[in-house]
């Protein structure tokens, strides 16, 4: 059976760790030549250990979190490749978990800076490629933290993300353009190489952090946080030809939580 991605181009932002490095690794498996994206320089060693394995990967730092370090990614895999056939956009993450009215006003601008901006960012700026190739596939992963304890600025930046999906499969289908996302809840993954937050946790803020966790489980039907190939493999299916009909779809990965 042929491999789904052979000779595509694949951008998958936030690929040092976690789900992004996963689905990076999945999608060479399956002939995928990747531009791997992370503002840490663990993804430079991500990018050896795959072209060790005969895979083409070009690792690229940048910050997406600007409009600068969106636009040098995508020059850089157009440069390198010729073409970007795939954008996996994998960056976001909750900084802090506590009850609204205790984030402050910088916080809040972080949270949507961290989880809105670097989808917004990317999106846009890959978007002359695919029109001008008159292809292409956007995968965006989203979260069913939409509707959820101890987020609330998180939340209010993912359904940033799920209506930017929508608008986009409707505004660019007509250029062979698909735009869908995934929707993820809990997740286990090994312990994150950079921080998203390095403060001291005092008792309040762990219990805060606890509810969370358990709101997550409690509104999984199955009470139990997914693994990582149970993310990529959504994403990448989102991103194969066998989703050709699909576009303008945000799909809930959370063991039944719809978010």
């Amino acid at each position: 059976m042929k491999a789904r991605f052979t000779d595509r181009v694949m951008v998958v932002t936030g690929a040092a760790q976690g789900i992004g490095k996963r689905v990076a690794e999945l999608a060479a498996g399956e002939g995928a030549r990747l531009v791997l994206v992370d503002i840490a320089d663990y993804v430079l060693g991500l990018a050896a250990e795959l072209r060790d394995r005969g895979v083409e990967a070009l690792a690229v730092q940048a910050d997406l979190e600007t409009w600068e370090g969106a636009e040098t990614v995508m020059a850089r895999a157009q440069e390198r490749y010729g073409r970007i056939d795939i954008l996996i956009n994998n960056v976001g993450g909750t900084i802090w978990a506590q009850p609204f009215e205790h984030y402050g006003p910088e916080q809040i601008q972080k949270e949507i800076q961290r989880s809105l901006f670097p989808t917004l960012w990317c999106c846009r700026a890959v978007l002359p490629y695919m029109i001008e190739q008159k292809g292409g596939v956007i995968v965006n992963v989203s979260s069913v933290a939409t509707r959820g304890l101890m987020r609330v600025p998180y939340g209010a930046a993912k359904g940033g993300v799920n209506a930017l999906t929508v608008n986009l499969a409707f505004e660019y289908a007509e250029h062979g353009i698909r735009v869908n996302a995934t929707a993820p809840g809990g997740t286990e993954a090994p312990a994150r190489l950079t921080p998203r937050n390095t403060e001291e946790q005092g008792e309040r803020e762990k219990a805060w952090y606890q509810s969370l966790i358990d709101q997550t489980r409690a509104t999984s039907f199955m009470h139990r946080y997914g693994t990582l190939d149970e993310q990529a493999e959504p994403i990448l299916f989102l991103a194969s030809d066998a989703a050709s009909y699909l576009t303008g779809t945000v799909l809930p990965v959370a063991g039944g939580d719809t978010g």
